[in-house]
């Protein structure tokens, strides 16, 4: 499957166009690459804050408030437990 393009031109201050030359040079791609992947990071950046803001929006903090509130459970485990001076959490 081939991929649709555009193109447009694009303006930039000498100092950005150098940065951007020489920053793709050390990512070993080429300055078209690279902003069409930084393009692409920030879609999707933007993309997932609207997501959460949705579903933020749609939240039922009523739900929310009664099962942070609720009686019962357990205690965590030993195993569970954290403590700040741990360090930051890893993923496993």
């Amino acid at each position: 499957m081939t991929t649709r393009v555009a193109t447009f031109p694009l303006r930039l201050p000498v100092s950005l166009k150098a940065a951007l030359e020489t920053i793709s040079d050390r990512d070993g791609t080429s300055i078209n690459q690279f902003l069409v992947v930084a393009a692409a990071e920030k879609i999707a950046a933007m993309q997932t804050e609207e997501f959460f803001l949705e579903r933020r929006n749609r939240a039922d903090r009523e739900a929310f408030r009664r099962i942070l509130n609720r009686e019962g459970g357990s205690a965590p485990r030993a195993e569970d437990e954290w403590n700040e001076s741990d360090g930051p959490v890893s993923p496993r």
